[in-house]
């Protein structure tokens, strides 16, 4: 033990024994395959419970300049853009009712944003629109997407309730060819895909799924005919039932709370725990809103990125759950070693920055002061401070769950950022009710369910309803998790060009599939304020389509010798994260326990701001570098 754990009130070694004994209990060698697609069978998992009304419309056969898939908010920016361009031939294509994406879906009792609504919404300062809350919820997202749509006109250039079966190149004509579950044909010059991060439900593939005959939904497909209520809470029709929930993640964190308020009796089944530290949502002051300056929001979006790449500034703007986790860090180094030990430790070693951030900064700091430290002494360093953050995490359960033995089975054992952190003031305290029962799997999860409920150790729990809080598909195929597939140049499918790594420019183009634009696939940045990264490409992509037509041109590509240096920056600025991630517990943040180990699959490595700039300082270049045009 070194001399800075000797005085720590516990055990590094013991805690490191029960992160690998927590770890291995989880693994399982089926990885994502322990997850069943949701069609077939399954298929009423992903229909639509929230339309009031179903569209009828002949087949559209129209040729556009612009089709964009995707109603999210990356759809919807992409439109905005490109209307800001001039740009007005456009369709948006959306398999719901309305705009939303992620939103319009998962309108579950509870369900709100962990990243503050100041940063999260994007255009205020366009739209004027004040949020409520430090915090928003589903309901007033929901709200400003009516805004967003009304002020740039996009609904009538939506094609709503139609979902897209296959998107194909047609060589003859340059065009892509789409087509949807409502016999649509449609054409169009250019195709951008804004299909979301987390849009594809997924279900535990467990034994009697198909023989329980009570009543089922996923959480992103939320049922209120049944439980009555709204995503504010009130579900009185569960008042005589009883209800059991698969999954404690984020999701559940944010639901269970009502459904403990109002069934009859809620059984919570949970695989592995959740970390859940304080939220604090306070009201909007308005008076600081609207005395706020010209640029204020790209300057606070900046700043919140900045904390979570390491280009920190001597004030938090945002000051909130997430940029709280690396002043922690920050705070724990600067306490155990020279100040020049601070930013180097950050920047090599902290879990979230070895997942989604910074490479360039990481090196020059490694460079210049490496001489000072070792790499293995920052690490336990770091890894210490991230003990002291999670042992307060698990003292929270102590402090908030009243049996002992709940509380111990809700902690959870794993460094903080292995999972995605939860902010929430009533999920622990929901297991306090009379009502609320805990049913820890032990890392095992659900394995069976009968004609009346779940079955878990021999034990039958028989409940009138399942809840699955069980996620989305993140770790497959792209163009399984979109639901279609894109044919480009000789019938080259995505899935084929893509099986062994990635291959993009600027993780929007890929060579072989021209005059098309993809949001999220990877090669991109990563970062915690999805929002910012879509607002970015999506005027990204406006001004290259601008450019385009200024010059009467019909075709861009992507060049090989583009593609090709584009994986070279990828893998180049890759972090050997296989480690860390395998030493996390599984989820969607390590593929399942099963990391990616091919480099090309990364996201941008130097971090969110400096693609962003890099991206900025291409368009100030104006020739198109890495295009092919004709």
């Amino acid at each position: 033990m070194t001399l800075q754990e000797q005085h720590i009130s516990f055990d590094p070694d013991a805690l490191r024994s029960k992160y690998r004994l927590e770890r291995d209990k989880r693994l399982k060698v089926e990885g994502n395959d322990q997850y069943i697609e949701v069609k077939g069978d399954f298929s009423y998992f992903v229909e639509d419970p929230y339309i009031e009304e179903k569209i009828t419309r002949e087949p559209n056969t129209n040729t556009y300049h612009t089709v964009i898939i995707g109603g999210g908010f990356g759809g919807v920016l992409s439109g905005a853009r490109l209307r800001e361009q001039g740009l007005n031939d456009f369709r948006i294509i959306e398999k719901g009712g309305d705009f939303g994406g992620t939103w319009y879906w998962n309108r579950y009792p509870g369900a709100s944003c962990d990243i503050e609504s100041y940063i999260y919404f994007p255009l205020l300062e366009e739209t004027n629109f004040v949020p409520k809350r430090k915090y928003t919820d589903a309901a007033e997202t929901l709200d400003y997407f009516k805004i967003l749509s009304d002020k740039f006109s996009l609904r009538n250039n939506a094609l709503f309730q139609t979902e897209v079966n296959e998107v194909k190149w047609l060589a003859n004509e340059k065009l892509w060819l789409i087509k949807t579950n409502r016999q649509d044909s449609i054409k169009a010059r250019y195709v951008i895909h804004a299909n979301g991060f987390l849009n594809r439900p997924k279900l535990p593939a467990m034994k009697g799924i198909n023989d329980y005959q009570g009543h089922t939904f996923h959480t992103s497909r939320w049922d209120y005919d049944y439980t009555g209520g709204d995503s504010y809470g009130n579900l009185d029709n569960l008042k005589d039932k009883k209800v059991a929930i698969i999954g404690t993640g984020a999701t559940a964190v944010q639901c269970v709370p009502h459904l403990a308020a109002s069934a009859q009796k809620l059984y919570v089944f949970q695989r592995t725990p959740s970390s859940i530290d304080e939220r604090n949502n306070t009201e909007t002051n308005i008076e600081w809103f609207k005395s706020q300056k010209s640029g204020w929001q790209d300057e606070r979006r900046e700043n919140f990125e900045g904390f979570l790449t390491g280009n920190f500034t001597n004030k938090d703007l945002v000051n909130d759950g997430w940029t709280e986790i690396f002043r922690t860090i920050l705070g724990g180094l600067m306490k155990n070693g020279p100040s020049k030990l601070v930013l180097l430790g950050w920047v090599l070693s902290a879990p979230l920055n070895r997942n989604f951030y910074e490479d360039g900064l990481r090196t020059f700091i490694r460079n210049k002061f490496m001489k000072y430290v070792s790499r293995e002494d920052i690490n336990r360093k770091v890894e210490i401070v991230d003990f002291q953050k999670m042992e307060k995490v698990r003292a929270r359960a102590d402090a908030l769950v009243n049996d002992p033995n709940t509380a111990e089975s809700l902690k959870p054992y794993y460094r903080q950022l292995c999972k995605r952190p939860c902010f929430h003031d009533e999920y622990l305290q929901a297991f306090n009710n009379d009502n609320v029962e805990l049913i820890d799997t032990d890392g095992q999860g659900v394995k069976e369910i009968s004609a009346e409920g779940i079955i878990h150790n021999g034990q039958e729990f028989k409940v009138d309803c399942i809840i699955f809080a069980s996620g989305f598909e993140v770790g497959t195929d792209y163009s399984r998790r979109c639901g279609y597939q894109v044919s480009g140049i000789g019938g080259i499918t995505l899935s084929e060009k893509w099986k062994d790594g990635l291959a993009t420019f600027h993780g929007i183009h890929s060579k072989g599939f021209p005059n098309s634009f993809f949001y999220g696939p990877g090669q991109g940045p990563m970062t915690a304020n999805f929002t910012h990264s879509l607002d970015e490409q999506s005027a990204h992509v406006a001004y290259i389509l601008k450019q385009l037509d200024s010059k009467n041109l019909k075709y861009v590509e992507a060049s090989d010798e583009a593609e090709k240096g584009w994986i070279d920056t990828i893998v180049s600025k890759a972090r050997n994260m296989q480690s860390f991630q395998e030493s996390c517990t599984p989820g969607y943040y390590n593929n399942e326990g099963k990391p990616n180990t091919n480099p090309a699959n990364n996201t941008y490595g130097g971090g969110a701001l400096e693609y962003f700039k890099l991206l900025k300082d291409w368009r100030k270049n104006n020739k198109l570098l890495g295009l092919k045009t004709h």
